[in-house]
Order: structure tokens, then sequence, then C-alpha cells
């Protein structure tokens, strides 16, 4: 098992890359959309990943979670190397060892909220940890809910749902690519919420790809990105600290701080 030693501790890593590169393209048209990144996402933490638009932290994130492919370098969930697996294996990981969270809910319209919850599980031919199950409904307030269907729902409410989703198998890691990008600053709040309490309460890892500073607020860490590198890291982070630190990065923003879709401020 991989450890990582950060401010005296030692912690385990949930997933990790190693001179992580992509490139597309060649010639005149090659573009490095990942330049040799090294990063460690370690176990029961909420880390988010930011940097301006083009800078990489989507490919970052697709290519550790199995989602895409990568040109060079390494990438490992727990201990298995992604870049050794065939497809079938690698759809048998990511089902059974990574969540995910989509800025769209992708919940099937035909289903109730608990048949969504536990849809991948059946999928797989598993029954869920019902002590467990009942825990994560519980913590995204779903009790009430869950023989509704989607049509039924707030958007809020379906996000909630697709929260529960990712948590119900116990993954060994959680990926949220702009998990509240469709959601009003309250609903979005809650869903960090969930997400924050899920890290501390559950022991669950949450990496988070987002472009807003509010949200990033939430995570434990901010790993920020530029032109396909890693440039810095921030801890217990703020929204007015991580809105400065994107203002004087490379192609970073000027504009003022957006509270799109999170709601809390550092």
């Amino acid at each position: 098992m991989t450890t990582s030693s950060i401010a005296g501790r030692t912690t385990t890593v949930a997933a990790c890359a190693r001179d992580l590169s992509k490139i597309y393209g060649e010639g005149e048209t090659r573009v490095v959309a990942l330049d040799r990144v090294s990063v460690d996402f370690r176990k029961a933490e909420f880390t988010a990943i930011m940097g301006p638009s083009g800078s990489g932290k989507s490919t970052l994130m697709h290519c550790v979670a199995g989602l895409d492919t990568f040109s060079s370098g390494s990438v490992r969930i727990g201990d298995t190397e992604l870049g050794s697996l065939k497809d079938k294996q690698l759809t048998r990981l990511r089902r059974d060892k990574i969540g995910f969270i989509f800025q769209a809910f992708n919940l099937l319209p035909t289903l109730t909220a608990l048949e969504n919850i536990t849809l991948p599980m059946d999928i797989a031919g598993r029954k869920p940890d019902q002590e467990w199950l009942k825990s994560v409904i519980d913590m995204v307030g779903l009790a009430d809910r869950l023989n509704h269907r989607p049509s039924q729902l707030s958007g809020g409410q379906q996000q909630r749902v697709a929260v529960a989703r990712a948590l119900a198998s116990r993954p060994e890691i959680i990926f949220g690519d702009e998990p509240t990008g469709n959601l009003d600053s309250r609903a979005g709040a809650e869903v960090l919420g969930f997400l924050r309490n899920s890290v501390r309460d559950l022991g669950q890892t949450v990496v988070m790809v987002t472009h807003d500073p509010v949200a990033a607020s939430y995570a434990d860490r901010v790993v920020f990105l530029a032109d396909g590198r890693i440039v810095d890291e921030v801890y217990d982070p703020t929204a007015d600290a991580v809105l400065d630190r994107m203002r004087r990065l490379p192609g970073g923003t000027s504009r003022p701080l957006e509270s799109d879709g999170a709601g809390r401020a550092g």
C-alpha cells in the first residue's frame, strides 16, 4: 500500500500519478494537456483541482479516474496500476473502486431514487451493505424521497441522489467533475456539505475539479494547475485565498469572487 508523508504524519494514498503526460495530436497540432504531473490523493482527504480554462484539470481527473488514456507516466488506484489493465479490467475497477459525480446528474428517469442509488451494485450483482446504505441516505437527507423518480425531485435533490449513488458502494475514491455546476448556491452548498461530511464522518476520499473558489473552500487541499503542470497547492483553503492564488496563475482570472453553485465564503 502506497503511503505519503505530509506535515510529519504518514497517510495512505488512495490514488496517485507519477510523471503523467497526456499529448493530443502531432506536429503543428500537438497539444500537451498534461506535462509530467506527479500528485498524491490521500485517503480520507478532500482535494479540489483548480486552474484556468485549458490548464489540464479535467484531463488530470479523467486520467487518474481511468476515464481517459494517458501518453506516458503511471497512475495507481490503491495498489492497482491503471496502465497495465485491459478494457474489461478497467471497467471493473471503475465499477468496484471508484465513485463518480458529474455536473449532469445522470439518473435513469424510470427508476426511483433508491433504485438509482443502488443501480451500480445491482449491475455488478452485489447486494448493498444495508447499514452503510442507511447511513449514506440519512447523511444526504433522502429518507423521505426514496420512492420518488427524478422528475419528482428538484435539481438539488437529484444531485443528492447522485452523491448517494457514488458513496453507496464504499468506493476507494470519489471523483467529482464540477458537481455543483448545475445547482443554485443553496443546493450547491448542501451537496458540498455532504461531500465534506463524507470525508469527515465516513472516511471517504474525494477529488473534485471546480472553477469556483467558494466550492474549493470546502476541500482540505487545493491543487492548482497551469499549462498542464501543478504549480501550487494550498491547505485549509478559504475562498479569498483560492481566488487570490487563481489571479496569479498564468492565464488566471481577475474576475470578482463567484459563488456559482456553492454558497460558502471562506
